[in-house]
């Protein structure tokens, strides 16, 4: 589905959307049975590694990141974990999050922390928006949200993460500056956003020319989801929001 341009486009909004409540999750939470190792993984390494959002945020973030952290930044729903991998890597002194609850996902996120050593990884085997509810005001970088699930059917609008609870508490979760950035391939989800963020007191939208959402943004790692978007002719539209 090509998005040549974004257009915002009129869904009656208005009428139609539901607040996205606090701890909930549409769609499966397993797929195919986990092998072995991985099932040795998600016994033995997701512990070490697994938010406890059930003791207070201030109390668990100075300790989570061993060596400590610049920066903290969330990625939600990181399907096979390339992308929040990737990152990671990247910036060995920024602590990052990962929140997915398909256990397949998470299995896969697993194996690669362990094969590559990497440390600066914590995971969430639930629900975003309880994450964003548990974590202080203004403790956030940035927010990734990558080819998450359109749920393009209109009676189940109300399932799509991006609503304006979700983004009220992003905002909260947000330092000044930071920043959610949002990838899909959906034209009709691409322009659900765009309506909600630019309707936002609390984001800015980054874009000045075409190309800034038409193109990836530098050191973008194309995810197993999106090389298959790609080679079935389906153009994806990068968008940057920075919170005011």
């Amino acid at each position: 589905m090509s998005t040549a341009t974004i257009m915002p486009v009129d869904h009656d909004h208005a009428d139609t959307e539901a607040s996205h409540r606090q701890g909930s999750f549409f769609g499966r939470r397993k797929g195919h049975k986990l092998r072995a190792h991985q099932a040795d993984l998600m016994g033995n390494l997701l512990p070490h590694l697994a938010l406890d959002l059930a003791s207070p945020a201030d109390a668990v973030l100075p300790a989570l990141f061993d060596p400590p952290i610049d920066d903290l930044r969330i990625e939600i729903g990181f399907g096979g974990g390339e992308h929040l991998a990737a990152e990671a890597k990247a910036y060995p002194r920024t602590g990052f999050i990962g929140c997915e609850p398909y256990i397949n996902g998470m299995a896969k996120i697993l194996a690669t922390i362990e094969a590559d050593n990497i440390g600066n990884v914590r995971l969430l085997a639930g629900d975003a928006a309880e994450l964003l509810a548990w974590l202080p005001p203004s403790s956030v970088q940035r927010i990734d949200l990558i080819h998450p699930d359109p749920w393009p059917k209109r009676r189940h609008w109300k399932r799509r993460f991006v609503q304006e609870a979700t983004i009220a508490a992003m905002a909260r979760a947000l330092k000044p500056g930071g920043e959610f950035r949002f990838v899909s391939d959906i034209a009709d989800y691409c322009a659900w956003t765009l309506w909600h963020l630019l309707r936002s007191p609390d984001f800015a939208w980054t874009a000045e020319r075409a190309d800034d959402w038409r193109l990836p943004w530098n050191g973008y790692t194309m995810t197993r989801y999106g090389r298959k978007a790609m080679r079935e002719g389906r153009v994806a539209n990068y968008l940057i929001f920075r919170r005011r």
